[in-house]
């Protein structure tokens, strides 16, 4: 919705309205769009976002799984005779 600065005044009221709505409306001088009125999102409080934090960390908790080890995870790379670093990638690959 395109409305001019000049009338805009005595819309206000259902101009703020419309964008509160998602409603795009622009007021215009001289036929060009001047600004833009746009919906002010707000900012959760405190209390909200430690709630919302608290409800992912939980439903990140239930979908944890246990796996394999990080501690032996590049175990591969190591000869199984000698236990020093294979000479080849290739090498690594085929003694898993």
């Amino acid at each position: 919705m395109r409305v001019s600065i000049t009338k805009a005044p005595a819309q206000l009221a259902e101009l703020v309205r419309r964008a509160e709505a998602g409603e795009d409306v622009a007021l215009t001088r001289h036929g060009h769009a001047a600004v833009r009125l746009v919906l002010v999102r707000t900012v959760p409080s405190v209390k909200d976002r430690r709630i919302l934090l608290e409800a992912l960390r939980e439903s990140g908790a239930a979908k944890v799984s246990a796996g394999v080890s990080a501690a032996r995870s590049q175990d591969f790379l190591y000869g199984e005779e000698t236990g020093l670093p294979c000479r080849k990638f290739s090498d690594a690959i085929n003694s898993i």
